[in-house]
Formats: structure tokens, sequence, C-alpha cells
């Protein structure tokens, strides 16, 4: 059995710990503080634990505007466009690229794994003129599917290496029973491989969701009407605008957040679970 802590490393362990969740929770405190409070002008200075004068208005003004002539539900309906479709793209595309890397012996074979690396090392700054010139060579730039593309090819890389490690250990006895059972290789790996590496696909699809959702400075570049402007992009543009109003940019940020965490809410007895705990038991 492991040994106990003596009464002043448990308080020790309690206090570092302690101090660590304040440090965390205390600018999420102070976001929702400047949120709540029509009192803030220009930069605020002070931290306070309640607002000055508490009031829903600023909410009720990032509802309805949101950007220069878009709505909050407008552009949540952007920022979920763009990631729902770069989460299912990175999955789709990316599930069968992991599968052939570890399943299959091919000839640049290693070469493909070590390119796949160095893209998740590769700022995506480095990448956005040659993704600019891809798309404007497509005829897709200025459109929410540019935008699509190219958080999945961000995602990609990193969902490869994920799934790739998952495919890798289901064993290769589960398939080879499954052709003796006369299933086709598309058969057991949609019937067998697939289900047992849901964890490492469900991890691959949220973080691509959270990359594509919460990315601006791309954006800037795809997308040049403010009807296709995400909720990322729009709270860079009230930071970035002449007059800032920290209570606005406060408010539309806890308004992103709040999808974010029904989302997971949704997941948390489903897909998190078995993130946690597998399939094999079921």
């Amino acid at each position: 059995m492991p040994e106990r802590l003596r009464p002043w490393q448990q308080a020790l362990y309690q206090l570092i710990f302690g101090l660590v969740a304040l440090f965390v929770l205390l600018p999420i405190w102070e976001l929702a503080y400047l949120a709540f409070d029509g009192g803030v002008r220009g930069w605020p200075t002070t931290f306070r634990l309640l607002p000055l004068q508490p009031t829903l208005q600023v909410f009720i003004t990032t509802w309805n505007r949101t950007g220069q002539t878009i709505t909050f539900l407008q552009a949540l309906g952007n920022s979920l466009t763009v990631s729902i479709g770069a989460a299912l793209l990175s999955v789709l595309f990316g599930a069968s690229m992991a599968y052939a890397f570890a399943r299959f012996r091919f000839p640049l074979r290693r070469a493909g794994l070590f390119g796949l690396l160095l893209g998740t090392l590769l700022p995506p700054v480095a990448l956005m003129t040659p993704l600019f010139i891809l798309m404007r060579a497509l005829h897709l730039q200025a459109t929410l599917l540019a935008l699509t593309i190219v958080y999945t090819s961000f995602a990609m890389p990193f969902a490869i290496w994920n799934m790739r490690a998952a495919f890798q250990s289901v064993p290769n006895e589960l398939e080879e029973a499954a052709f003796l059972d006369g299933a086709s290789p598309l058969t057991a790996f949609l019937r067998v491989t697939l289900p047992l590496a849901i964890p490492a696909i469900g991890v691959a699809a949220i973080v691509a969701f959270l990359l594509a959702y919460s990315e601006f400075a791309m954006g800037w570049l795809f997308v040049t009407s403010s009807d296709q402007v995400t909720l990322a992009m729009a709270i860079a543009g009230i930071l970035n605008g002449n007059a800032i109003s920290w209570s606005w940019m406060a408010a539309l940020a806890v308004l992103m957040t709040l999808p974010v965490v029904v989302l997971f809410e949704v997941l948390q007895k489903s897909m998190l679970e078995r993130m946690m705990f597998g399939s094999l038991g079921e």
C-alpha cells in the first residue's frame, strides 16, 4: 500500500494545489466580472471581485450585434460550420490514412510519417501564403469552405498520429478472425477495428473542433465578408478596433464558451466515458 502523507505534507500539497487553482480561476472570474459590469470604460485598471454596475445590457448588446453587421447566432453558425466540418473531415480522411500507416508497409512510409510530424511542428502562419494560393487556384477563397479545408489541414497530422497509435493497439488476430468469417477488409475495418479505436477518434475530433472554433488569425485571410465572421474573429476584431469595449469582448467570450460547455456535457455520458474505459467491455 502507498505510504500515507504526513499532516504537514498534506497541508503543503493542498496549499500548492489551491494556489494553482486560484491562478487558473481568477482570470476566468475576471472575464465574467467584466462581462456583467456596465461601468467599465476603456482599459480596466482595477481588480474587483464583483461588478461595479451589474447589468445584462452588455450581453443583450453583444447578442444583437456581435460584429459590424452580424448577430451572435450568425457568428455562432459560422463557427459551428467550420468547426464541425473540420472535425468530420479530419476524422474521415485521417482514419483511412492512419489505418494505412498502421497496417500496411509501402515505399516512403517513414518519410510520410515524418512529413506529418513536421506538419504538427510548423506554425500555422508559415502555411498561410501556400494555402491562400491553393484556395485561390480552386476558386474557393473568401468562403467558409476554404476556412474549413484550412482548419482540416491543421488538424489532420495530429488526428493521423493519434488514430494510428490506436489502430496499432488493436490486435491483428481480431481482423484475421473476421476474415475467416468471410468479412472483407473494409468490413473488418468498419466492424472490428474502427469501433475499438473510438476513444482516439473522439480525441482527434474534439481537438480538431476546438482548433477551428478558437482560431482567428487565419480566418482574416480566407474570409472577407462580414457575414462570414466567426466568433473568434469577432473577438479579435473588437480587440483590434479603435474603441475597445472590454465588457463587450468579455461578454462575447463568455457566450462563446457556452456551446463548448454544452457539447462536453452532452458527450460526457457517451463518448467521453468510452474514451476513458474503452469499448472492449461492450
